[in-house]
């Protein structure tokens, strides 16, 4: 009798402690979908998901449909869906249930010398393929499972020369049964041997409709409020990665905080706490220029101003001390450049002889800046020399 009494009762503990746990288990994952960032979250699942390449990804539904690939080569800017396309063709080639065991994939983040050449995607390269079982027929009827594997990867051009060196003997001899698909934003750092293997792709900047359809849906999904030139900003600030205006985007969302419609205590109060709760909700444009580090338009001003030709007066003192202000306030010189390129060379009032000249220092502090150089010493050298253009020197 006792020992039944224990059974039942220890039964019962595990019953809920099974419950529980399952409950525990589907708010993590409901938790850790709200917490994913929106570049994941959002990432396309299919090749008809992805924006603005519509001749790469009609290429590939060709490959797709006859189920064979050759070596691939992704090149283009970043945040254009060069990763998510490869991703998204994977997943539709095998499936959830083949996607672990036929892919691998290696990004900047892991070591990609001669070692990892030689021993890891060797070894993954010349594996034999494993016939699947308990697949049923419908799941072979939407997945075409090709017998072979797939390595990607990611961002190849960091791989040193000799990596790469090694890799092009391992793409010729496990072909019949591996793909490989190379990601980078230059292409021109891929050895020649190497490119000439592949089939290119060339991933363009997303223009302004289709980045801004992705952005205002994504919008919609997240039941944001936007006020009016938002998704313009965002796309211009994203400088066609669609990437970081989406991160952008996230970042304003949790600037502002959810939405929540606003509570009416009485009628006299109606429209007075209507109109609190819609501004506290909406994403405004000087938000996000905050987020993406955009310098306001006064600043940009008072340092044109101080460029400009003064009878007699030297520049230096009131360009410095615009300059100082701007590194004090801790703007980016590389922002800088990019708003008074756009500022100085598209104004109809300078003589496209001086426009060139102006131009030739853009580019030249833009390459010190790539190279590490003191932000305020360029920033400063590119004003003044300016300066002496518009002044004639």
């Amino acid at each position: 009798m006792a020992a039944s009494f224990f059974n039942n009762k220890a039964r019962a503990a595990a019953a809920a402690a099974s419950s529980s746990s399952k409950l525990k288990a589907g708010d993590n994952k409901e938790d850790s979908t709200k917490l994913q960032p929106w570049v994941e979250k959002y990432r396309p699942k299919t090749l008809d998901d992805v924006a603005a390449q519509d001749h790469t990804t009609k290429v590939l539904r060709r490959t797709l449909q006859a189920s064979n690939l050759p070596h691939m080569l992704f090149y283009g800017p970043p945040g254009t869906g060069k990763t998510s396309t490869i991703l998204a063709l994977a997943k539709s080639l095998f499936g959830p249930a083949l996607y672990r065991s036929r892919i691998l994939e290696l990004n900047a983040s892991d070591e990609r010398g001669i070692g990892i050449v030689r021993d890891k995607v060797k070894n993954f390269a010349r594996a034999q393929l494993s016939q699947p079982t308990g697949l049923d027929a419908a799941y072979r009827a939407q997945y075409p499972c090709p017998p072979f594997k797939i390595i990607i990867l990611d961002e190849a051009d960091s791989m040193t020369q000799d990596a790469q060196s090694a890799l092009r003997r391992t793409m010729e001899t496990y072909s019949r049964i591996t793909r490989f698909c190379l990601v980078c934003n230059y292409v021109t750092r891929i050895i020649e041997p190497l490119a000439s293997r592949c089939s290119k792709f060339r991933f363009k900047m997303l223009d302004n409709s289709a980045a801004g359809e992705r952005i205002s849906n994504i919008a919609e999904q997240e039941g944001l409020q936007l006020e009016d030139g938002v998704v313009d900003t965002l796309i211009r600030c994203g400088e066609g990665d669609l990437r970081r205006a989406i991160t952008y985007l996230q970042s304003a969302a949790r600037l502002v905080g959810p939405t929540k419609p606003p509570a009416v205590k009485d009628a006299d109060d109606d429209a007075e706490m209507t109109d609190v709760g819609s501004n506290s909700s909406v994403i405004t444009v000087n938000s996000i220029e905050e987020i993406a580090g955009v310098l306001p338009d006064d600043v940009l001003d008072s340092l044109v101003e101080a460029m400009q030709p003064t009878s007699g007066a030297s520049a230096y003192e009131a360009v410095s001390g615009v300059i100082t202000d701007i590194v004090a306030d801790g703007w980016s010189a590389t922002q800088l450049v990019g708003q008074l390129y756009r500022r100085v060379v598209f104004n109809e009032a300078i003589p496209d002889i001086q426009k060139n000249k102006i131009v030739m220092l853009f580019s030249e502090v833009d390459k010190r800046l790539v190279d590490g150089s003191d932000e305020h010493l360029s920033m400063l050298d590119l004003a003044l020399r300016i300066a002496g253009v518009l002044r004639g020197n």
